[in-house]
């Protein structure tokens, strides 16, 4: 639009000059005005054209911001509604009391009282939970002694077969003590975390609900 603008102006000069220099006065068709008039019209033409076009680019930017804007949205939905809920908390007795244990070998715990089980990970059968999704977990367990003179409790937390952390108490003569631990840690897909009580140890539970074994998963990986 500029451009045509300008050539306009152009010609408008050439056929001003070339009426002067060959009859001395101006041509009665077209006068000097009418000629001012068209050049005026052709820049405000141009100028209209630059503002169209600047407001089309900033319209087009727009248009992708909001896409960019959507996409994120929807991104976080996804986020949001898909993600994997898993979490567990149990005790090891539905009822009564006395001591768990002793056995001869080292032995998971079966907390088999089960206040949740989202994602149905743990399995109570067997006191093992089961990864369905890799991340980042949070474990926690306690462990409440026995009610003998001398207290004969070790537990630990494993993953697959490797000890994470534990709790004990065998000394002392005392009783009614009771103690936690906790980590957190990452897992893979099948990959096992449980209690274990120790071969020839012991632990006491009743309505209380002293051994508890909790976990969660914090994020995905």
């Amino acid at each position: 639009m500029e451009k045509i603008a300008v050539l306009v102006l152009v010609l408008g000069c050439c056929f001003c000059a070339a009426d002067t220099n060959e009859t001395g006065q101006n041509s009665e068709s077209t006068s000097p005005c009418d000629m001012c008039s068209l050049t005026t019209i052709a820049l405000n033409v141009g100028t209209l054209g630059e503002k169209v076009a600047n407001m089309a680019d900033k319209i087009t930017f727009l248009e992708t911001k909001l896409q960019n804007t959507d996409r994120e949205v929807l991104e976080l939905r996804s986020l949001i509604g898909g993600a994997p809920q898993v979490a567990f908390s149990a005790a090891l007795r539905y009822s009564g009391s006395g001591d768990i244990g002793p056995f001869t070998t080292a032995t998971p715990l079966k907390y088999k009282k089960i206040f949740s089980n989202y994602g149905d990970c743990y399995n109570p059968s067997t006191g093992i939970f089961t990864a369905t999704v890799s991340g980042v977990y949070f474990f926690r367990f306690s462990m409440f002694n026995n009610l003998s003179p001398t207290p004969n409790s070790v537990v630990c937390l494993k993953k697959n077969n490797e000890r994470l952390t534990s709790v004990w108490d065998v000394n002392g003569s005392d009783s009614n003590d009771m103690g936690s631990n906790a980590a957190v840690i990452s897992l893979k897909v099948g990959d096992n975390v449980y209690v274990e009580l120790q071969a020839n140890r012991l632990v006491f539970d009743d309505a209380g609900n002293y051994n508890t074994f909790s976990g969660f998963l914090l994020f995905t990986m």
